[in-house]
């Protein structure tokens, strides 16, 4: 008898958010594999791949439909990862997914998001993974989203991506239930740009929210940022194992290597 899947559901949005339950009742209903869920305690947006070093991290068991196993986690999406591997549970998932996030994770933002940094954690540990975003973060369309979930889920599984890779998947806004196409594409320049507000004047120096709005770029026609505006579903490979840039490691490492000899002399150890 074939070995039933698990995927270990997660998010950057927070245990509460809406695009978690939207995920989790997309895969739900395909019923391709077992869930478990593993999610902050409370909103992480912007936290990337980062984890929580300076404190204690709480983790508390919660009450989730169908009895699914929920576990809410007072740290980052990475810790979530970490700490769901390593601590809750019994064995290592098949797949990570992440999502679905209120806000586009487009182009450069997978830099910052914790949406895409929870499934990093996951690549970098060999599993594989896939996170969903909706373009507009005031009214995300999960409704468009959850008719796509599974299938993009299922596909992945099934048709694997290289080792180190995974997939990036933002969902067009929409006011209805249609979306013009699909478009495997490569990553686009956009980023969202700092827009510090003042919060207070304290004895210590003034405090400021540092905000951000997305950052208009002239963007070519073949990325997912352009495709988005377009009305598309877009999903991006990315990356993450392997991040040295292995053309200049070729093309300097005896250059570098022999100018800090001739300027520093042989070093002894």
């Amino acid at each position: 008898m074939k070995k039933r899947l698990k995927i270990l559901l997660t998010n950057d949005d927070g245990i509460n958010a809406p695009g978690l339950h939207h995920l989790y009742e997309a895969l739900r209903e395909a019923d391709f594999a077992d869930l478990v869920i593993a999610a902050p305690a409370t909103e992480k947006s912007g936290a990337g791949v980062s984890i929580t070093w300076d404190r204690p991290i709480q983790l508390k068991k919660i009450s989730w439909n169908k009895n699914t196993p929920a576990w809410s986690i007072d740290g980052s999406p990475a810790d979530c990862v970490k700490m769901g591997i390593r601590v809750i549970f019994d064995f290592i998932p098949d797949m990570i997914v992440s999502g679905v996030n209120a806000g586009s994770n487009a182009g450069r933002n997978v830099l910052h998001s914790g949406t895409v940094g929870a499934v990093i954690e996951g690549v970098l540990r060999g599993i594989p993974g896939i996170a969903f975003s909706c373009e507009d973060g005031k009214a995300p369309n999960f409704h468009v989203a959850r008719k796509y979930i599974a299938t993009l889920v299922n596909y992945l599984l099934n048709h694997p991506l290289e080792s180190g890779c995974f997939l990036n998947v933002n969902f067009p806004h929409a006011a209805q239930d249609l979306v013009k196409g699909f478009k495997l594409t490569r990553q686009g320049k956009g980023r969202w740009s700092e827009d510090p507000q003042l919060h207070l004047h304290t004895e210590h120096g003034p405090t400021y929210w540092l905000g951000g709005k997305p950052e208009e770029l002239d963007e070519e026609g073949d990325c997912d940022i352009s495709y988005l505006r377009e009305g598309y579903l877009t999903a991006v490979p990315i990356h993450a194992h392997e991040l040295t840039c292995l053309r200049e490691l070729e093309n300097r490492k005896e250059e570098f290597e022999a100018f800090l000899l001739k300027k520093n002399g042989k070093i002894s150890i």
